[in-house]
Formats: C-alpha cells, structure tokens, sequence
C-alpha cells in the first residue's frame, strides 16, 4: 500500500467552502497524513528536520492549495525554499526523494475552460503549474497531472459532491496501488482517470 502526504496550505481556511470540503472527503487511513503547514507554522518558522522526516514516510505527496495568482500561497513556496535543500533533495547527493511522486490538487474561481490557449487567462493549467513541474523533477521524483477544482464560486451542491466523490476515489486507488502512474501521467487532469480509459 502507498502513503500519501497531503502538504495543505491555505490562509483562510474558515473561508474556504471547497477545501474544507475536500479535507472532509478524504479517505479515512492511516497511511494519509495532512499537514496543515498554515496551522503548523502561523509565524512561517518552518521547522525543516520535521518536514525532511515526512517527506521520507510517504511516497506520494499533494501539494493541496488554492491557485493564487497563478501560484500557490506564499508559506507553500517557503516550505519548497527551504525544505527542498541542495545536496538533500537536488544536487549532488541529493536522493533522498528519489522516485516519490508528486501533484498538485488546486482550486480556482475560474472554469476549466479559462484555463487554455483559447480562454480568458491564455495559457493551460499545466503551463502555469511548470515552476512545481520543475521542482519536481529537479529533486528526482515523477510529477504527475494535477487534480483541479475549477469555477469553484458557482459550483451547485451536485457538483461539489462529484468533485469529492472523484478526489476521494482517486486517492483510495492511489493508496491501493490501483493507478498506472505512467499512463495517468499524460492526462491534462488526474480528475480524468474515472473518464479516461487505457489505450484511447
């Protein structure tokens, strides 16, 4: 079985009604950890040893975030600054998360659609999240496609449920090893795994 470490990081969680949302539709296991780095670290004094300890318990982590001006919230690139350190995550010597896999579950108040070459914002989801694309493949572990939550200030009750349905299953097959990472890797979404189908 997989372990999976949910790195949250949100400023305003109280007024959030999607990502309290998704907290509450996780899978309930022991091998999920959340880490809650806006409760951990109100005075962003990340404490690096912990975090170190964490990432090497799990091997797949989420970086569980609201999409803030094309970006994550400023703790979460902290905690990529000085937690991803040279010569321990990237560099020379620097193996210890060799292998692990890594993705982002985002929220944004726009659609699915303003997101592409044709949309309001120009550019795909997948362009705007290359700097944690990077990062990751800079410090030796395999990205994957993010899981989004889009156009999240009209969502109907219906849609919010699917969203939960679909997270929650995603990650019961994650922690059963039940997903091709390869295959899963070249769709635009991880929200697509239920739609999309081997060989098409």
């Amino acid at each position: 079985m997989n372990s999976i470490l949910i790195q949250f990081a949100h400023p305003r969680l109280e007024k959030s009604r999607m990502h309290r949302a998704l907290l509450s539709a996780l899978p309930k296991n022991e091998m999920i950890t959340v880490n809650d780095l806006y409760e951990a670290y109100p005075d962003f004094n990340i404490d690096t040893e912990r975090e170190k300890e964490l990432l090497l318990r799990h091997n797949i982590i989420i970086w569980q975030h609201p999409l803030y001006w094309y970006s994550a919230p400023p703790l979460l690139k902290q905690w990529i600054d000085i937690v991803l350190e040279y010569g321990w995550a990237y560099g020379p010597g620097g193996t210890a998360l060799k292998g692990k896999y890594v993705f982002n579950c985002i929220t944004s108040g726009g659609p699915r659609q303003a997101y592409s070459r044709e949309g309001y914002h120009k550019f795909t989801l997948r362009e705007f999240l290359a700097p944690f694309e990077r990062t990751t493949t800079l410090c030796n572990m395999v990205y994957l496609p993010p899981f989004a939550v889009q156009g999240t200030h009209r969502l109907t009750d219906e849609e919010l449920n699917s969203n939960l349905k679909t997270y929650s299953g995603l990650l019961q097959k994650l922690l059963n090893e039940e997903i091709n990472m390869e295959f899963y890797g070249n769709l635009e979404y991880l929200n697509d795994i239920f739609t999309q189908r081997k060989g098409e």
